[in-house]
């Protein structure tokens, strides 16, 4: 009895560490150092908006900006609110920064292609990168 209970126990541990060999990416972390390199908005003119139930990033950016391609400059502009696409919780206050000011800014157009090219690069590393995703961000940053 003992002999199974360690083999089992052996068995068991194996598999755990075969699971555990290589961490996930911490996907809160690369969208936070993405930020933190691409400064430079111009927040004249910019609107507020507050999460409610349901609401998802995409859909924010579409009814702001008529794109829902632009939602890595809402999560820019809101730095220290929303680090991460799918964590977006009612009561949030986002910023919604004027897009075509920054357009015609070129350091805020710098950081925003920046930033549209680093979540095309975070998409295609994904584990089941989403194409349309990154041909839509390196769309709207080559435009830029």
């Amino acid at each position: 009895m003992k002999k199974i209970l360690l083999a089992a126990l052996l068995i068991v541990s194996i598999m755990l560490a075969v699971s555990c060999k290589s961490p996930p990416r911490d996907m809160d972390e690369q969208y936070k150092n993405l930020y933190d390199a691409n400064t430079g908005l111009d927040y004249t003119g910019a609107g507020a908006y507050t999460v409610k139930k349901g609401d998802t990033l995409s859909e924010i950016s579409k009814h702001a900006y008529n794109d829902g391609f632009y939602y890595p400059i809402i999560m820019l502009a809101s730095r220290g609110v929303v680090i991460n696409p799918d964590k977006i919780l009612p009561g949030m206050e986002l910023t919604l920064p004027d897009l075509e000011r920054n357009k015609a800014n070129p350091t805020s157009r710098k950081a925003m292609k920046n930033c549209l090219n680093g979540f095309a690069t975070i998409e295609k590393n994904k584990e089941n990168p989403n194409k349309g995703l990154i041909e839509g961000f390196r769309k709207r940053a080559d435009e830029l």
